[in-house]
């Protein structure tokens, strides 16, 4: 998706005019339905002239193709600015180019690609500009297909106008040569060098042929971590990480290399929501820190992910004790030593427990046990996807903990969207729908599909549909049916009933190890333990009778989940000891797993609701339709208090 788009000369001249800003701000509004800040439009102001005397040099052809803030294909990344056009051969040709604001930065040693900068009105670790448009150039590479059908050639450089060269000069020290080489670098005084750049590729102009070829190419689906594992430990390179992923991989490693050399315990909480990529960070460290020697391992309570990365692997070059030894639960460190591991690398730590083992009998608190077991430990976290009663997995029991150990406390955030066809808008719209969080994105124009259905039978017909495709489209529900073919491995036993429609499935059945890559699986429903950490490229979510819409309000009822549900179990006891704890945490997690289940999807989501009034609230939020906005009330430090109705299961 292009914000603004032109030929050079329509550029210059709204540049010449005065009208960019407005132009650029008002389709950004419309494309995006929100507004912007007024850094960023002062940011264009001041480049946006930068690049109109760039573009003046009679050596770029008048008709050639202009794009400012081209959103890169799955994520919620954009590009700051494009010139399109056809080279010598008449090949189709893009440059690319990012802009910076920047006057100064400093060199960051031993950290891969990463320097230090006033940004974001603090001095901040960010990636060199020269490896940002790298990065952004390689993910259109990889996911736009006219981009590769057309054999489009793209040409990535930075240019950051407002900063003066230095001697030395950081910003083109050595130890960024191999990315400034393939996406050079320009300053302030570089003006007629960068037109030269850009005329070097762009010989014709091609009236913005190019760009809407780009604009309208089809986006392949992203990669999904499962499918990548074997190649990642066996050393390739499958993600591109950019941004704000690539500044955390690179200060672990730092952290790990530190904690070894210094002989100092240290922990480094990531915290990031659904789809900012957590667990290929994970994936990716735990391969080069074991290819570095370090005794490391992949820690994570949820079981699924664990045996669905195992089954990836068997065909490859590591020994099933060598995988199965590889990827550990959370709840054996109970009888560890002090740092007996390297680094442990711990994913979705909103889900650790207290008390391990079957019976929550063993050991003392697992995040305990993890710090005390590794001279390094990492905490990748969400504390809005704790969906279990026993999940105590947040940033201050971890913190509280390191600090019983003495140990060195980093915290870093991922904001960048990778599911979700790359919409940050998406998951701030779902909390505000969800009333976990009050956001700005109220009104649905968001870049990313859902559609709520009437009929069950017709959301298994949509996800059957785009499974065939490449097998990887799955429905979820809500843990409202009992699991009655538990064990049986019985297709005619039927756990999910829907009479009305005449609606019969099963939950997975037996196999809830390897249900999100088993081909007959599209034939089964999974459950949030079956699909918390994977992802697929279309999810269809039934929303069960456990979570309601009433009198303008979202409301919860523990009650309607299922007896072989385990995730509330004892909640019950607690509303008898404390009525409010106990629906106020019965809220979060009824939340919070409608949360996750239906952010799995990459592409898309079908959702189906049991409650009726809660289909058509839906159906308006998607809509737009302003009248069935909710009055949020109460905010507390946590977010928004849950007012609960004596003598029900319910919490509004």
């Amino acid at each position: 998706m292009i914000v603004y788009e032109a030929k050079k000369l329509d550029f210059i001249n709204d540049v010449t005019d005065d009208v960019i800003v407005e132009k650029i701000y008002s389709i950004y509004q419309e494309k995006y339905g929100r507004n912007t800040t007024r850094n960023e439009m002062l940011s264009w102001r001041n480049s946006m002239q930068y690049m109109k005397n760039v573009l003046d040099f009679q050596t770029i052809p008048d008709n050639c193709g202009i794009a400012i803030e081209y959103k890169i294909p799955n994520t919620s990344n954009r590009i700051d600015f494009m010139i399109t056009g056809e080279d010598e051969k008449r090949n189709q040709t893009a440059i690319i180019i990012e802009l910076k604001q920047w006057e100064s930065l400093n060199i960051v040693q031993n950290e891969d690609a990463i320097v230090e900068t006033y940004t974001g009105n603090s001095i901040r670790k960010v990636t060199h500009p020269s490896y940002q448009v790298w990065s952004y150039s390689t993910m259109i590479k990889d996911y736009n297909s006219s981009v590769q059908d057309n054999k489009i050639l793209l040409f990535p450089c930075a240019y950051l106008h407002n900063y003066k060269k230095r001697n030395p000069d950081p910003l083109t020290n050595q130890i960024y040569n191999n990315y400034i080489e393939k996406a050079p670098v320009f300053i302030s005084g570089d003006a007629r060098k960068l037109a030269n750049f850009i005329s070097k590729y762009i010989k014709y102009g091609d009236n913005k042929n190019t760009l809407y070829s780009i604009d309208k190419g089809k986006i392949r689906p992203s990669k999904a971590l499962q499918d990548s594992i074997k190649s990642m430990l066996e050393g390739n390179q499958e993600f591109i990480m950019i941004d704000e992923q690539k500044v955390v991989y690179e200060e672990a490693k730092k952290l790990a290399k530190s904690s070894y050399e210094e002989n100092k315990k240290k922990v480094l909480i990531v915290d990031g929501g659904p789809g900012t990529g957590k667990s290929v960070l994970a994936i990716n460290l735990l391969t080069d820190l074991l290819n570095e020697g370090k005794n490391c391992f992949y820690v994570t309570k949820n079981a699924a992910p664990r045996a669905v990365y195992c089954n990836k692997l068997k065909k490859g070059k590591l020994t099933q004790f060598q995988i199965n030894n590889l990827f550990k639960g959370s709840g054996i460190f109970h009888e560890s030593k002090e740092n007996e591991f390297d680094i442990l690398i711990v994913d979705e730590a909103h889900r650790l427990n207290a008390k391990s083992g079957m019976f929550k009998n063993l050991g003392e608190n697992q995040i305990k046990e993890i710090i005390n077991a590794s001279k390094f430990s990492i905490f990748f976290i969400d504390e809005f996807q704790k969906i279990d009663i026993h999940d105590i997995g947040s940033i201050d029991e971890i913190k509280k903990f390191a600090s019983k150990y003495n140990a060195e406390v980093s915290i870093m955030r991922l904001e960048s969207q990778f599911r979700c066809n790359g919409s940050n808008g998406y998951l701030a719209w779902l909390d505000d729908v969800l009333k976990i969080r009050k956001t700005a994105n109220e009104e649905y124009d968001i870049d990313y599909h859902i559609e709520v259905l009437d009929d069950p039978n017709e959301l298994r017909n949509k996800i059957n549909e785009k499974n065939g495709i490449n097998n990887k489209a799955r429905i979820v529900a809500g843990y409202c049916w009992n699991w009655i073919s538990e064990g049986k491995n019985d297709s005619n036993i039927y756990d999910i009933k829907i009479p009305k429609y005449d609606f019969n499935m099963s939950w997975n059945l037996g196999n809830s190890s390897t249900w999100a890559i088993d081909r007959e699986s599209v034939n089964e429903v999974g459950c949030i333990h079956t699909s918390q950490g994977l992802e697929f490229d279309y999810v269809g979510v039934i929303i069960g009778k456990d979570l309601r819409y009433e009198n303008g309000n979202i409301l919860t009822d523990y009650t309607q989940r299922a007896n072989t549900d385990n995730s509330l179990k004892g909640i019950k006891k607690m509303y008898k000891e404390d009525p409010q704890r106990a629906l106020k945490l019965a809220d979060e997690i009824i939340k919070n797993t409608y949360r996750t289940l239906l952010t799995r999807g990459q592409k898309g989501c079908y959702v189906y609701c049991e409650d009726k009034q809660l289909s058509v609230y839906l159906k308006s939020r998607v809509e737009n339709k302003k009248e069935f906005l909710y009055d949020f009330g109460e905010i507390s430090d946590n977010g928004y208090s849950s007012v609960a109705e004596e003598n029900t299961g319910y919490t509004v």
